[in-house]
C-alpha cells in the first residue's frame, strides 16, 4: 500500500488528509510534507487520519517529531478522525496524553 497526502491551506491553517499506510516505507514522504510546516512559527496544522489503514512505530515517530517542532515554533498540531486501530497505537504508547487528538473516533477502516 502507498500513502496519499492531500495538503490544503486556508486562512493560515494547514490541513493534511492522509490515506493508506504510514510505515517505514511511506514515512519519509509524510516527513517531507509535514516537517517544513512544523518549522513555521504560529501555524495550525490539522491532520485527518480517517483513511489511514495501518501505522507502525515509524509513523508514530514522525508525529512525535512534528509535535516537538510545533511546540518549539509556538504552533499547534491536531490529529483527528482516527480509526479504532490507529487510536489504540496512540493510547498504548501514551501519546493520547500529550497530543491534541479529536475525541471523535471513527470506526474500523473496511
Amino acid at each position: 500500500m502507498n500513502l496519499q497526502i492531500k495538503h490544503e491551506e486556508n486562512n493560515g491553517i494547514h490541513y493534511l488528509l492522509l490515506a493508506g499506510e504510514v510505515d517505514a516505507y511511506t514515512a519519509p514522504k509524510l516527513k517531507e510534507v509535514l516537517v517544513p510546516l512544523t518549522e513555521v512559527e504560529n501555524v495550525q496544522i490539522i491532520i485527518d487520519l480517517q483513511h489511514i489503514e495501518y501505522m507502525d512505530s515509524t509513523g508514530l515517530g514522525i508525529f512525535v517529531g512534528a509535535l516537538k517542532s510545533t511546540k518549539k515554533n509556538e504552533s499547534t498540531l491536531k490529529l483527528r478522525g482516527m480509526t479504532d486501530r490507529v487510536r489504540r497505537l496512540f493510547e498504548i504508547t501514551g501519546l493520547t496524553e500529550v497530543m491534541d487528538i479529536d475525541n471523535e473516533v471513527k470506526g474500523e477502516a473496511r
